[in-house]
């Protein structure tokens, strides 16, 4: 029985441009459609990232429900825009022969943003922002939502250097900046490019007409790239790219990615198998990635659906990342900006008797600006990590100590002469030279380096907080109560976190290790 097949769609430019395709196509098969436009969620909240609205299928769900209702036939989707799983009821009739996949970048005026340390980059996508951040870690990306043409107007309006598009959207609805970049480099989104439409599993008609417009090696790519999503339990709120092809040899290759939020961590994999033996390539792909980290980076990635047990004001190295139980989340971040002072060669050229360096980032300053020229008799030091690239970078340490008082008293005791050069931050403690002074040691204090208090606000799910250094702590409460447990890295960092939070915790040892090693035994 023939009938006139609903076709729903949202009502912008370009999903309009998709309907109307699979309405030309249905109608040169013989069928008889109609459109019904509809307007989603996405396409109504636009003063918010995609990922913060925290709605799956956030441009799909409304077209969902209008079909289990029975007000439409079938849905045309952007098939990048589609979750993993669809509704119960609702099925995949077919996915259209993939248009253009990559994203493009269009600007303003030239290209010299590019080589440049400062650049304004516009994108709504958590993807393409990480993948920018991850090629140019220096530039900015702000949030840019709506349709392709407000969006493009939003970029003629802003200033800004440029922003990310997919390029077959532009394509489609024939819009053409005057200055584009094709991002070859770019892994895109699974399934760009590719149009999807279901309709309910229970209308054999319609699933049966729907069926003549499905491309096959389309369909066989991207199901490899959203089982790719699918493992890695990624959506919007993920920095997942996958992308498939058959080459002329009928050798499927997949490629996939996931990164950090910020750029900073990126894991990559591809596979490649003949067709016929291509199916587990997305699994593989995925499991790879898994294996390396990539479990990890996606619990710190998925902020909306697994909670978070702790933030770290530093950020963490994937092999630290590792050392916390399984079930215990990490978000990490630096709330200290630390950069070099420039220090006069005189300074570091001349003869010192004794010298203080309380901070890998003191020696690293020290040890960029003159390599060569240092003449530190006697060097105290903090820590055995700072103590470690001391020996390394400038030179053999006479004595080194759990925390600074700790040194300070040895100093008072066992050090010759009564003069002492502090290499130092400009948010030092004043601990250890207000012991050595009272004791009639002159400390001549050198600002090594400039500490700046880099905070941001902590989810308040957040159970506690890992802290590294005095700093931290004052960091931290520039944006946020103390209200959690806080862990600390040594007893100097302890007494700036006991003066406000009410649980405070000290690592046996000065290193990042033992302070995870605090957190593990909580949980």
């Amino acid at each position: 029985m023939s009938k006139v097949i609903r076709i729903g769609t949202r009502d912008s430019e370009l999903a309009l441009w998709q309907a109307t395709t699979v309405k030309e196509q249905l109608e040169a098969l013989g069928h008889e459609t109609t459109l019904v436009p509809v307007k989603s969620t996405g396409d109504l909240v636009l003063d918010k990232p995609l990922y913060e609205l925290g709605i799956t299928g956030i441009f799909t769900k409304t077209l969902d429900v209008a079909m289990l209702k029975g007000e439409i036939d079938i849905a045309v989707h952007s098939m990048k825009d589609v979750p993993t799983a669809l509704p119960k009821g609702i099925v995949q009739a077919a996915v259209l022969e993939r248009g253009n996949h990559f994203d493009i970048l269009a600007f303003k005026n030239n290209e010299e943003f590019l080589a440049q340390k400062d650049a304004v980059i516009a994108t709504g996508s958590l993807r393409r922002k990480a993948q920018w951040l991850n090629r140019y870690p220096t530039h900015t990306v702000v949030d840019l939502r709506g349709n392709v043409n407000s969006r493009l107007e939003k970029l003629n309006t802003n200033d800004w250097n440029g922003a990310i598009f997919a390029a077959a959207g532009l394509q489609r609805i024939g819009l053409q900046p005057e200055h584009t970049i094709g991002l070859t480099w770019m892994v895109p989104a699974p399934a760009q490019g590719a149009i999807m439409v279901v309709a309910k599993e229970e209308d054999e008609f319609v699933r049966e007409a729907c069926a003549e417009l499905n491309h096959g090696a389309t369909a066989i790519c991207v199901q490899l790239e959203r089982e790719f999503l699918r493992i890695l339990e990624g959506g919007c709120t993920a920095p997942i790219g996958a992308h498939a092809f058959i080459d002329k040899n009928d050798q499927v290759t997949l490629k996939g990615v996931l990164l950090s939020y910020d750029g900073k961590r990126k894991l990559e994999a591809e596979y490649s198998a003949p067709l016929g033996l291509h199916k587990n390539l997305g699994r593989d792909c995925a499991n790879s990635i898994l294996a390396r980290g990539g479990k990890l980076l996606v619990n710190q990635t998925h902020g909306g659906t697994l909670k978070t047990h702790i933030f770290s004001t530093k950020n963490l190295s994937q092999n630290q990342l590792q050392l916390f139980k399984q079930g215990v989340t990490v978000k990490s971040e630096d709330f200290i900006k630390i950069s070099p002072n420039r220090l006069p060669k005189t300074l570091l050229t001349q003869e010192l008797e004794n010298v203080i360096i309380t901070s890998k980032n003191g020696v690293e300053s020290l040890a960029t600006q003159a390599p060569d020229t240092l003449k530190f008799k006697n060097i105290y030091c903090v820590g055995r990590k700072t103590k470690r690239l001391i020996e390394k970078r400038i030179g053999p340490v006479k004595h080194q100590a759990i925390d600074a008082k700790e040194l300070a008293k040895y100093l008072v005791e066992y050090m010759e002469g009564l003069e002492v050069t502090y290499f130092c931050s400009n948010l030092s403690m004043d601990d250890l030279p207000n012991i050595l002074e009272e004791n009639n040691i002159t400390v001549h204090k050198v600002e090594t380096y400039t500490t700046k208090h880099a905070p941001s606000e902590v989810d308040k799910e957040i159970e506690g907080i890992l802290f590294f250094s005095p700093s931290g702590v004052e960091s931290y409460l520039l944006k946020n109560r103390p209200d959690k447990t806080a862990y600390c890295i040594g007893e100097t960092t302890a007494e700036e976190a006991r003066k406000h939070f009410r649980n405070v915790k000290v690592a046996k040892i000065p290193v990042v290790e033992s302070v995870i090693e605090l957190v593990n035994g909580d949980y």
